[in-house]
């Protein structure tokens, strides 16, 4: 069906409306850094702290999104770029509907998280950067990637023979070589609160 034929149809029920009763802003939490950064253990540590505020969350996880809606997708530039695009799309419909959404993604283009920002808005978009080490992220290799890597048993990897394009200018920069799960958590939510996306009273 051609483009032309489509129309976007307007909620009765606005994000405005949504958030209110929701009681926090709708934003979404763009987790990117190289594979065994942290990212996914980060993203699920600072949902459980908003969750157990009461607040409407969802986390997006790069292997669990494989798994199903981009099981189609392999790990070429294109169809990397593609994963990304639809990874976008997704979570631009979750923060209409009010909720905050983590996504944990290498993500590892900065081309292609400029393009997530501009199709979520960049109030919406909250870039953090999970920073560690490259000799940390294989020595802690918790899927045993790094080690086929090296091995030549997997091409195209992250850090080793693909690059990772560090963000420029990211809203947040959070070290996990240098603090525990916890304090990296915290850090996101101090963030939210001063930008008073979530309330202080909440914490």
């Amino acid at each position: 069906m051609a483009t032309e034929n489509l129309h976007f149809h307007e909620h009765r029920v606005p994000r405005e409306e949504k958030e209110k009763r929701n009681q926090h802003k709708s934003r979404v939490i763009w987790f990117t850094g190289l594979s065994g950064s942290g990212k996914s253990t980060v993203a699920n540590a600072t949902e459980k702290v908003l969750h157990d505020m009461g607040l409407q969350t969802y986390i997006l996880d790069g292997d669990n999104v494989r798994i199903g809606l981009n099981k189609d997708l392999g790990f070429s530039h294109e169809d990397r770029t593609e994963n990304i695009r639809r990874i976008t799309e997704v979570a631009n419909l979750f923060a209409d509907s009010g909720s905050i959404i983590l996504t944990a993604f290498i993500s590892p283009y900065r081309e292609d998280r400029d393009i997530a920002r501009e199709v979520i808005g960049n109030k919406d978009f909250i870039e953090v950067f999970i920073s560690a080490d490259l000799s940390v992220c294989e020595e802690r290799d918790p899927k045993g990637l790094y080690k086929k890597a090296r091995a030549g048993e997997i091409k195209g990897f992250t850090g080793i023979d693909a690059p990772y394009e560090e963000p420029i200018n990211p809203e947040l920069v959070v070290e996990t070589d240098k603090h525990d799960i916890e304090a990296c958590a915290q850090i996101v939510i101090e963030y939210l609160v001063k930008e008073g996306i979530i309330s202080k009273t909440l914490v």
